[in-house]
């Protein structure tokens, strides 16, 4: 009986003093690394504009047909690789008479630069030459930064723009 007692209680201890302190292979999971989509816009409906209503809707409709139109992709080596493809959103009119469609864009533009993430902030250098700075906060897979810092909805959208890593 003592033996079951003190096996037990080494096989316990044995459990529970392993741990992944490791740091090889180890993700942090508060990292920019990784490929980010967006996928949601959150607003306030109550003070939302017209625009950012439509904003909303579009991401909402394109992401659930599993459509992305924008990614980050951040590398280790701090260069970003960012996708856009919302200057290509087209409305089309279904021929049967049966209302509009928005197919997902089949082009997008491409932008590749550094970037530099401290303390929930990013910041890099658009194709214009301009530094682009905004507070972003990231909470394992998803990651969220004010819309209008980031300025690519070609809208004055408000709210939150949410990114999952893929």
């Amino acid at each position: 009986m003592k033996f079951k007692i003190i096996l037990l209680f080494l096989s316990a201890s044995l459990f529970f003093s392993c741990s992944n302190d490791s740091e090889d292979g180890e993700v942090k999971t508060d990292t920019i690394v990784g490929v980010w989509q967006a996928y949601e816009l959150r607003i306030n409906n109550d003070t939302a504009s017209d625009d950012e209503k439509n904003a909303k809707d579009l991401l909402d409709y394109l992401t659930a047909k599993d459509c992305y139109v924008l990614t980050f992709n951040f590398k280790e080596d701090l260069n970003v690789v960012i996708d856009n493809s919302l200057s290509y959103i087209e409305l089309t009119f279904n021929s049967d008479g049966s209302g509009f469609g928005i197919p997902c864009p089949t082009e997008k533009d491409t932008e590749t630069t550094l970037y530099s993430y401290e303390e929930g902030v990013l910041s890099y250098v658009d194709d214009d030459g301009q530094t682009v700075t905004m507070e972003v906060s990231i909470d394992g897979d998803v990651m969220m930064v004010d819309a209008a810092d980031l300025d690519v909805l070609e809208v004055e959208a408000g709210g939150q723009l949410v990114f999952k890593r893929m």
